[in-house]
């Protein structure tokens, strides 16, 4: 398994990433996220899942591994990188929502989601909470307002764990990016996120 590490070699808490869906771990976003937390002292690490090296290396699109390949990918990368303590795991979009899936069974210390796809674009009824509801690990979802997965309208309204602080990003849509006619810019919605996470992570110690 290869990853993409940033923050200092020897630094007391981990943050591992998984990427969402459409984009590869060094996207734009990914790295935008990854430098600024390790820049706090943190030690992040970057892996991709199974379709994703394979859309990689053959340069062809390949839609996203099922469920328990990707859910064993996020297992494998947690032993891969010497185990859970003190680890917080998470990630983009699809990335985020199947580490939310691992994380009480692996016992990380922590869980950070970025854009959780709360419902598919467009089919609110289509929740993926469920296990949601019981979530033990202390968790930060990172959310722009008016994400089409999920905006500051809906979530309220959902029956998720007490352990879940939501995070709202100023008319930020799903990768947390505003509009111009907002006032606000992606690079300061961007270095809130970072700040809460990092936030997050510190209080966890």
């Amino acid at each position: 398994m290869d990853f993409i590490f940033d923050g200092p070699e020897n630094a007391g808490q981990k943050l591992v990433l998984a990427h969402g869906a459409g984009a590869a771990m060094d996207s734009p976003f990914m790295n935008i996220v990854a430098a600024g937390v390790g820049a706090a002292g943190i030690r992040v690490a970057r892996f991709e899942f199974p379709y994703m090296v394979k859309r990689r290396l053959e340069g062809k699109k390949s839609p996203p591994n099922r469920q328990p390949i990707l859910e064993q990918t996020w297992r494998d990368a947690i032993f891969a990188l010497g185990g859970p303590q003190g680890m917080v795991i998470g990630g983009k979009s699809m990335g985020g929502r199947i580490a939310s899936m691992v994380a009480d069974g692996a016992g990380v210390a922590g869980l950070i989601c970025m854009g959780y796809p709360f419902h598919p674009p467009g089919k609110p009824e289509r929740l993926r909470t469920e296990h949601l509801h019981q979530l033990s690990t202390p968790a930060l979802f990172l959310q722009g307002t008016r994400d089409p997965f999920g905006t500051t309208d809906e979530v309220p309204g959902y029956a998720l764990s007490s352990q879940i602080e939501m995070h709202w990003l100023a008319d930020g849509d799903h990768s947390l990016k505003p509009r111009k006619k907002s006032g606000r810019t992606e690079t300061q919605n961007l270095d809130e996120a970072v700040a809460a996470a990092v936030a997050f992570m510190q209080a966890l110690t």
